[in-house]
């Protein structure tokens, strides 16, 4: 039998979050998982460590693309033509 095709990842609340977010919405979005993760105690703190390198990581690519995203609005409202 031939290999069945894999779905094309879609993450429409990802990139409605992304359109309408700043970069302080990105911290605050995250900000209690990451006070939940510092809480822990005993064999968990090592696995909270790893999961709040990950959100760390995750927080890092949102906000840059936020970033890019306001860059290219800022870009697109400058006058356009030969100077």
């Amino acid at each position: 039998p031939q290999p069945q095709e894999l779905p094309v990842p879609s993450y429409p609340a990802v990139e409605t979050f992304i359109e309408k977010a700043s970069a302080s919405d990105v911290q605050a979005l995250f900000a209690p998982v990451k006070e939940g993760l510092a809480g822990l105690k005993g064999p968990r703190a090592e696995i909270g460590k790893k999961a709040q390198a990950a959100i760390a990581r995750s927080e890092e690519l949102l906000t840059l693309l936020v970033d890019v995203r306001e860059k290219l609005v800022a870009e697109s409202k400058q006058p356009k033509g030969r100077k």
